[in-house]
């Protein structure tokens, strides 16, 4: 393709984009495909010879768009926006032929400032405080432009994590691994915080603690003063709060007036997460939950949720750059440039080098727009979610079983948890809208979010009389099984007296039962098989808890391990390997009465630190039953466990020196 003709099919891709947004009403929300279905219609291979542009083309309809959930349709209601528009479009237009990597300064000079300044634009937008600005005589901040929140929650934490450690290596009169440090750091959330929390928790291999939030769903200070409190009596470190404001859920709000305090006076990085509720900040009056901001290290929100910004676009500032910086700074000549100390190169506030010119398509949409049509469009979709809300309030059939916040409803049948399941399969199944559910405690909940900038009042009653619609059929159904299943009068004494004598004859009850779970019995989707299960609220060390006394281990694996003191059994003896013939099996003994049980065991966090085994080929696929290393203020960091690496039958181990790390007590390094 050259430039004449690449002048004439782009004006052809244009007009098809501007008549699919156009009309996108018309398709159905959710594709009515299998996965695998792409590769019945692509050949085994590229092909060797060129094509031409008009086959390519056609291929859009035939191979991609039956595949398309259509994220910009009026009738997307799931997850939370992904919106769009025609100004950001033509950002990312032009950032595709300029093409630059602007991992430097140097490297693209307007790449970087066309940022900062767009950050900058972005904070006073939201009525950030002005420490998070790049250019204020008295900041030390500032903003940059990541590809999800996410990621920035990731980088948030690692900065974090960086800060705390260099602090206790400040305090400490050893030299002590960052492993070690990082073992005994502590982070919390609420238990509403997004996934990315505990994803960014097993990559950084640290503890993260999910705090029981109140009837709002919002995490309090009183909470988080006490889980800290308790955390340092075990000799922990807590260094990190990400506190949520519009969680995934339901969108409630943590009390950032009240987290805030408690983060400055324990020293805890206050990370605050805004990825959907961010973008509403740009009206004045939905700043309400923005009360404590002034206590944030960091803050994060989502342009490219509903702010009409595609993806990706995420904007996260920071209160001390040079604390990020010197968590990501490599300094190789190659990348070094005679600006460095005077310029602000984005490479060291981020996990990759490389970096797109995003801000060109924010750039467009702000100025497009303007600060006014912004606000007009979140209070327009705040509208929209509180139309649907009042319908749904006067219907007898359901419940709102969380307050509405911005343009999020969440609703439930009163009949129950299955009934509201299949009510959702089946307005799922018939692609005439694409709704995902939440649970709230143990009841389970459908999310209606107002996503398009194209929704009016008649999509949202197109919707709602859908869903009503759909119900009632549902209800019906239910009332007619229900009426179909009752026992006649004086039948079930007879039926029990029957079953006694004869049992064939249970054969019917079981027969009732079957047809009384029908409903709880959904057709599977694939939307069904991404639903996991709740999050455990705590994820901390809760319990005393040691390795598993005694682990004998055949030549297969030439380890031994030693017996650990203190570990008996109710006569007061220390249990004892068994073998059997000349080859002997991995054999573990019952868990003492004086370890913990199986209901403390449920209340264990993950641990994402890596502890310290008895026998080094754990890390090498096999698994020792074990719970979690005992952590107090009174115990060495290391275990007392002992390995001797051997390649042929175990022997008595002999346990080495301990060396001055491991005879430092917690409370001396922490």
């Amino acid at each position: 393709m050259q430039a004449e003709e690449y002048n004439r099919r782009g004006k052809e891709l244009v007009d098809y984009i501007t008549q699919y947004l156009g009309s996108i009403r018309e398709r159905k929300v959710i594709p009515d495909v299998k996965p695998g279905y792409m590769k019945e219609l692509l050949p085994d291979t590229a092909p060797t010879e060129p094509e031409d542009w008009e086959s390519i083309f056609n291929d859009i309809e035939k191979v991609v768009m039956p595949g398309v959930v259509h994220w910009q349709s009026p009738h997307m209601h799931a997850y939370y926006p992904s919106l769009t528009s025609w100004p950001s479009m033509l950002g990312d237009m032009l950032a595709d032929a300029i093409n630059c990597v602007g991992f430097t300064w140097a490297s693209s000079p307007a790449c970087t400032e066309l940022e900062m300044n767009m950050l900058d634009w972005l904070c006073k937008a939201l009525g950030l405080p002005s420490f998070f600005l790049h250019h204020h005589p008295d900041s030390r901040g500032g903003g940059v432009l990541q590809s999800t929140v996410s990621e920035s929650t990731l980088v948030a934490l690692l900065a974090a994590r960086k800060d705390k450690i260099l602090q206790l290596r400040a305090e400490l009169d050893q030299d002590v691994d960052d492993s070690v440090l990082n073992s005994r750091l502590v982070a919390y959330a609420s238990d509403q915080a997004h996934s990315s929390v505990e994803k960014a928790g097993l990559i950084s291999l640290v503890k993260i603690r999910f705090l029981p939030t109140d009837e709002q769903l919002s995490l309090r200070g009183d909470t988080l003063k006490q889980a800290i409190e308790e955390d340092r009596s075990r000799g922990l470190v807590p260094f990190l709060l990400c506190a949520t404001l519009g969680s995934t859920g339901v969108c409630a709000f943590d009390n950032l007036s009240e987290l805030g305090p408690v983060c400055a006076e324990e020293g805890v990085w206050l990370h605050v997460d805004a990825a959907y509720a961010g973008s509403a900040y740009v009206c004045p009056e939905l700043r309400w939950s923005l009360k404590g901001i002034e206590f944030a290290h960091s803050f994060v929100f989502n342009p490219a949720k509903w702010m009409m910004v595609h993806f990706d676009c995420t904007a996260f500032w920071v209160k001390d750059k040079y604390k990020l910086q010197q968590t990501f700074t490599v300094d190789p000549v190659y990348l070094r440039h005679e600006n460095s100390q005077a310029a602000t190169d984005y490479m060291h506030w981020q996990i990759p080098l490389s970096r797109r010119f995003r801000s060109l398509k924010l750039w467009f949409v702000l100025r497009s727009f303007g600060l006014k049509n912004l606000q007009a469009h979140i209070r327009h979709g705040i509208e929209m979610a509180k139309l649907l809300e009042s319908h749904i309030r006067s219907d007898p059939n359901f419940e709102v079983p969380a307050e509405r916040h911005l343009g999020l409803v969440v609703f439930c049948l009163k009949g129950g948890n299955a009934l509201t399941q299949e009510l959702l399969r089946r307005l799922t199944r018939s692609g005439t809208m694409y709704l995902i559910p939440a649970d709230i405690h143990n009841k389970r909940i459908i999310r209606f979010t107002v996503t398009s900038q194209f929704t009016t009042a008649k999509d949202i009653l197109r919707d709602w009389s859908i869903i009503s619609k759909t119900a009632s059929t549902l209800l019906a159904e239910t009332r007619a099984l229900n009426n179909a299943e009752q026992p006649q009068s004086g039948k079930d004494e007879a039926i029990e007296a029957e079953g006694k004598q004869n049992p064939n004859s249970n054969t019917r009850s079981k027969e009732k039962e079957d047809a009384a779970a029908r409903l709880d019995k959904c057709v599977e989707l694939w939307i069904d098989k991404a639903w996991n299960p709740p999050r455990r609220p705590m994820r901390s060390l809760s319990c005393n808890s040691e390795p598993l006394p005694y682990t004998y281990f055949g030549p297969m694996s030439g380890h031994d391990c030693e017996p650990r003191a203190g570990l008996k059994d109710a006569a007061g003896a220390l249990p004892s390997p068994s073998t059997a013939g000349d080859d002997p099996v991995i054999e573990i003994t019952e868990m003492p009465s004086n370890l913990v049980g199986k209901q403390v065991l449920k209340k264990l966090t993950k641990f994402y630190s890596v502890p310290s085994f008895c026998n080094p080929w754990v890390h090498c696929g096999r698994h020792q039953v074990c719970c979690p290393l005992k952590v107090s203020a009174q115990k060495h960091l290391t275990s007392t466990c002992r390995t001797n690496c051997m390649s042929s039958s175990p022997v008595a181990n002999t346990a080495p020196s301990p060396t001055p790390l491991e005879t430092a007590t917690a409370s001396e390094l922490l």
